[in-house]
């Protein structure tokens, strides 16, 4: 009964179509000058982007045909087949190993981190433990006031762990085993009382701060997210904290939702079966489109995401049956307000569907909707403590980094970036987590140093011209939304996990996946992460010991 009010509020309360009008500057000049300036703008970005996505090219085929050769490239294709995670560590050290990155493990020094201070406190924390109870107040207090540090001394720069497959510096291995050796002398020390211990605890969490699982939008692409999923939660990494949007939104609930116990059988190829958001009749998706713009029925999706959210659940009762802090982003639709972080504490009584629902609400595929809450008797209701229609997050925040900070202490962030338009543009110039450059044996610029240089001039530029076309209003609001915001936010994260699409994804942007399809997202997912895993072991085991 609850659940066919639900719907029936949501589907009465789906607003028509706005005419609000844009006020807009409308001197003669603005109206004289706009449209050349938008088409000269718009002729200078295709060039550039063509460019741009050749010299991407031309260092593909440079490393394709001279860089990955010989026993190198044996490594690099071996490393690639692995079976598992245990498999591609053993491929990553004999990697590290024939290119001589041992060497660099081994010495602690490196201009992007204070290498001292970490070799400093990884000293003093082992010498105050070989003093045992007598050094307890002294080890207390080194952890408090510097040791149990979110980035101490830039331990945390990605830069550390981009010039080898596996692992990073020693002194920084060495000191992550010595904070949480410290951590657990405290703990079990007999000199403290427990009232001391909640307390040091308590500030070393805050010191330190949460790590957050962010999953960003992508319609389809978003299945990757599954495969990061399936790394994380293989290796007991999952952070508490959940956030997504669109796409991403719709994989956070399941895994919000849910817990570990549940959560592992379920990410295989056979949830395809329980995947069918575009399984609908395509002849009705082209009326629907021709006569409200959009593609989707929001009524049928509604039912439909009743298993994503095993139910009704509310952000309150997912937090308290799985612990999980389950976020979803949504922004009031108009142009009014700031975006909303939707989450037990802002929004404890509403529904998680109709939330999935606002923040899938993409213009052309679903209007803005209401969201909908359980009133004291557990009936739902429409929520307007904050606007009257919400739409989807990611057309402003698609990783809501300040709200997680503010609300939740989140510190470090994993993004798991599957948005087409902006992966395009990903290129690491010195590499990634995992994936050192192939250029000098991880020391140099991918591609050489122009190649990158240009790479990273033309990317700034393109960025420039968005953010002109933004700011002097040259292009008209689609479905009353600036479109230069998908391009002009920030997309990464402290580790940005990007699984690499292949070309038969993008006819299916718009579909719902088969088992063999959903096993291919999984693998792929899954690849992409392992080489990130080793550092977010190191973030996640202080943390946990906290």
């Amino acid at each position: 009964r609850a659940r066919r009010k639900a719907r029936a509020a949501l589907a009465s309360a789906v607003p028509a179509r706005s005419h609000r009008s844009e006020t807009r500057a409308s001197s003669f000049t603005y109206l004289l000058l706009r449209f050349p300036l938008f088409i000269i703008i718009l002729l200078i970005v295709l060039v550039e982007l063509l460019l741009y996505f050749a010299i991407r090219q031309i260092v593909n085929l440079w490393e394709y045909f001279f860089t990955w050769r010989g026993t190198k490239n044996r490594l690099r294709r071996r490393l690639q087949s692995a079976p598992n995670y245990a498999a591609w560590c053993e491929a990553a050290k004999q990697f590290d190993t024939y290119l001589g990155l041992d060497a660099w493990k081994r010495d602690p020094a490196d201009p992007v981190y204070d290498w001292r201070l970490i070799r400093k406190q990884a000293r003093l924390l082992r010498d105050l433990r070989a003093q045992g109870e007598p050094g307890v107040y002294r080890l207390l207090e080194t952890l408090t006031s510097g040791a149990v540090k979110s980035n101490l001394g830039g331990c945390e720069n990605a830069r550390l762990y981009s010039r080898t497959y596996f692992g990073t510096k020693d002194v920084i291995e060495d000191y992550v085993g010595q904070v949480t050796e410290s951590l657990d002398y405290v703990y079990h020390s007999k000199t403290l009382t427990v009232s001391e211990k909640q307390s040091f605890f308590k500030r070393a969490s805050r010191n330190y701060g949460r790590t957050a699982l962010c999953l960003s939008g992508g319609a389809s692409f978003a299945y990757y997210h599954f495969g990061v999923l399936r790394a994380l939660l293989d290796r007991n990494l999952l952070p508490k904290v959940l956030t997504g949007t669109s796409g991403g939104a719709l994989i956070a609930a399941i895994v919000g939702t849910r817990t570990d116990d549940e959560l592992r059988p379920m990410l295989a190829p056979s949830l395809a079966s329980k995947i069918n958001a575009f399984t609908t009749d395509w002849f009705k998706v082209a009326q629907r489109f021709a006569r409200h713009r959009v593609m989707l029925d929001v009524d049928e999706l509604a039912r439909k995401m009743q298993w994503v959210t095993l139910g009704s659940m509310t952000f309150r009762e997912a937090f308290e049956r799985t612990g999980r802090i389950l976020n979803v982003t949504v922004v009031p639709y108009g142009g009014q307000g700031p975006p909303k972080l939707l989450n037990h504490l802002t929004a404890p009584n509403v529904i998680i569907w109709s939330a999935l629902l606002a923040s899938s609400a993409v213009p052309g595929l679903l209007p803005p909707v209401v969201l909908l809450m359980k009133n004291a008797k557990g009936e739902a209701e429409p929520f307007m403590h904050s606007g009257l229609t919400w739409r989807d997050g990611s057309l402003r925040v698609d990783i809501p980094l300040q709200a997680l900070n503010y609300y939740f202490n989140v510190r470090y962030t994993i993004v798991s970036q599957v948005n087409p338009h902006v992966t395009l543009f990903f290129y690491e110039h010195r590499g990634s987590v995992g994936r050192p450059s192939s250029h000098l044996r991880g020391k140099g610029w991918r591609g050489g140093f122009v190649a990158s240089s240009l790479e990273h001039f033309l990317k700034l530029d393109l960025k420039k011209w968005v953010r002109i076309v933004s700011d002097l209003e040259l292009l008209p609001r689609i479905m009353d939304e600036d479109l230069a915001f998908l391009w002009l936010q920030r997309f990464h994260g402290n580790v940005t996990i990007i699984p690499r699409a292949s070309l038969s994804d993008y006819p299916r942007l718009l579909s719902d996946p088969s088992p063999e399809r959903l096993a291919h997202y999984i693998d792929g997912g899954q690849r992409r992460t392992w080489p990130k895993l080793h550092m977010i072991e190191n973030r996640i085991l202080i943390e946990r010991k906290i």
